[in-house]
């Protein structure tokens, strides 16, 4: 875990429509003083997305994210304590669609999270993408202090995927092209987090070495098709962060 900052910075990474981003919004809601970033936030303009070989723009690959403004704004919040000045996520305007949690359950979880308000913690920062961990983005990804990674099947993140009416661009909207899932989402998912599980089977074991050699904490399959059993863990993982911070 990387050093005592001014904020706690909490990634949460997966493949596409594995719930990254309703389990972010969901944290806000449960714990105080906190803030989200999503990585889609750090898209570059629709006219420098790279185009793969089928002449597709490819949304989900490493060339398309501005990797230094990125890391400028992680960093800019270790240090700060605070979003970048002036910094407006446009990925707020993307509809999550229906969460499947029951309020009561959220309401429980901020009845428990209130003892923090009383506690000398910093503000915690909530960072979603689909492409925190892999090898090539180690710079970034050791700034985070907790690393919680989510999964889902194929046939799940294709369905979820699918579902969606689009997604607000830098300049526009972008709407998934047939078989975008088949052609980029899916195979660069597998490309990039293969090395996280064992024998490059992303649907299959994860390598519990690789994640605790990497600081990963990897949802537990009860969580994998229940956001709240999902919830309920990522609780757990973030104060376990806290409760560390105030013992320091």
């Amino acid at each position: 875990m990387p050093e005592p900052t001014n904020a706690i910075l909490v990634g949460i990474s997966g493949p596409s429509s594995s719930g990254k981003t309703t389990l972010a919004r969901l944290l806000r809601e449960i714990f105080t003083n906190v803030f989200i970033l999503h990585l889609d936030d750090f898209y570059k303009t629709d006219a420098d997305i790279p185009v793969n070989a089928e002449g597709i723009a490819d949304w989900d690959c490493l060339d398309s994210i501005n990797l230094p403004a990125l890391q400028q704004a992680l960093e800019h919040i270790r240090a700060n304590g605070t979003s970048p000045k002036d910094f407006v996520s446009k990925e707020d305007k993307n509809s999550v669609g229906k969460v499947d949690v029951d309020e009561s359950e959220v309401e429980d979880l901020r009845w428990k999270a209130s003892r923090w308000m009383s506690q000398d913690v910093p503000p915690i920062a909530i960072i979603d993408g689909f492409l925190l961990y892999s090898d090539e983005m180690k710079a970034i990804r050791d700034l985070f202090d907790v690393k919680i990674f989510l999964r889902t099947d194929y046939e799940t993140a294709k369905r979820r995927r699918e579902a969606r009416s689009g997604y607000v661009t830098l300049e526009g909207f972008w709407q998934d092209p047939p078989g975008y899932v088949d052609k980029v989402v899916w195979p660069n998912y597998v490309k990039d987090h293969a090395f996280l599980f064992k024998e490059g089977n992303v649907e299959g074991d994860l390598d519990e070495t690789r994640l605790q050699q990497l600081g990963i904490r990897a949802m537990p399959l009860n969580a994998q098709e229940d956001m709240t059993a999902c919830m309920h863990w990522a609780y757990g993982v973030v104060e376990e962060a806290l409760e560390k911070r105030v013992a320091r």
